[in-house]
């Protein structure tokens, strides 16, 4: 009997050391859908095409994440992202995309010290022009986006291999990151740096970026500075990026100006944006739109979008589509 007591004991004692673990430990599956149908045509095309795509307002992908609290305020942190396409059931945003490419890190985080995570990290230059603008991070609408990481302006992806990225705590509404990609035999090393502030409804980010990793990706220098303002009934995004390519000899200027207005369950978008080239064509984009919300975690969206470069016939796109997340 008294060993029945003592195995009973130390089973609980087990049971209750498991459920302490536990609640210091946790993992998180997550992700976002997002397909939408439309017709489109880009700028210089002999014709449009009709398309049931993808991640036209945000990249769909899945993801894990997680946490383990150390104790002393410090916690070992990890995430793994990997981008999809619904419209085809493939993996990555792209043929011979990285099964991992949205994010593969793991690292430590401090409420004093702040955070750093080694691996392949989202840029800062990213993460401030989504921030900035309208559309969010939609490669199919947002002129920022598409003037910034797809028309042959800035070098490099949206995210860097071998990596370390630090971030501050928050300090009176100020914070800033530190960015370094080593360059392992393959080019220079990429640097970024970042410093941000968000008080009430003011926002604003100022971020440096410069690229020299990858024997076949052109030397760029980046400088990119944004402002926003949430006033209720509007909200209203600048931005401006200035970009030098030293392989080429190029410069370019891109502005771009927003306003989100809510509406019932939803809001009405408008950014317009364009690229100054110092050779070559000028672009000029703009998108309006409206997002309706059903839930917290799913929306309808119906966007349109001029894109005209110079010298091009004008390009078009209209989609109507639907996110979840989960």
């Amino acid at each position: 009997m008294n060993q029945k007591i003592l195995a009973a004991g130390a089973l609980g004692a087990l049971l209750l050391a498991a459920g302490a673990a536990q609640a210091q430990s946790t993992v998180q599956l997550y992700g976002l859908f997002d397909m939408s149908v439309g017709v489109s045509k880009d700028p210089g095309a002999s014709g449009s095409v009709k398309n049931a795509e993808s991640g036209k307002m945000s990249t769909s992908f899945i993801g894990f994440k997680g946490s383990e609290d150390l104790g002393g305020g410090l916690s070992a942190i990890f995430q793994l992202d990997s981008f999809l396409r619904g419209d085809s059931g493939q993996a990555g945003r792209y043929n011979g995309d990285a099964f991992w490419a949205r994010n593969a890190w793991v690292g430590l985080s401090s409420k004093d010290w702040g955070w750093v995570k080694l691996g392949r990290n989202t840029t800062p230059l990213f993460v401030s022009t989504l921030s900035f603008n309208a559309f969010g991070d939609s490669f199919g609408y947002s002129p920022s986006i598409r003037h910034v990481f797809t028309s042959n302006t800035v070098s490099g992806d949206s995210g860097w291999n071998d990596s370390v990225l630090y971030g501050t705590p928050v300090f009176g509404g100020f914070s800033g990151t530190a960015f370094v990609a080593a360059g392992e035999a393959n080019g220079g090393r990429n640097t970024g740096l970042g410093l941000n502030y968000a008080g009430g409804p003011l926002a604003a980010a100022l971020v440096y970026q410069d690229v020299k990793k990858g024997a076949t990706i052109d030397d760029t220098k980046t400088w990119q500075g944004n402002v926003s303002y949430d006033a209720g009934v509007v909200k209203l995004f600048g931005q401006y990026t200035k970009v030098d390519n030293k392989t080429k000899a190029l410069d370019y200027k891109l502005a771009s100006v927003g306003a989100t207005v809510p509406v019932g369950d939803g809001r009405i978008l408008a950014q317009y944006g364009v690229i100054n080239a110092s050779v070559g064509a000028d672009r000029k984009t703009l998108s309006v739109g409206y997002d309706h919300f059903i839930s917290k975690r799913t929306d309808l969206y119906l966007v349109g979008m001029s894109d005209k470069v110079d010298g091009l016939s004008s390009g078009y796109s209209v989609s109507a589509g639907l996110r979840h997340r989960f």
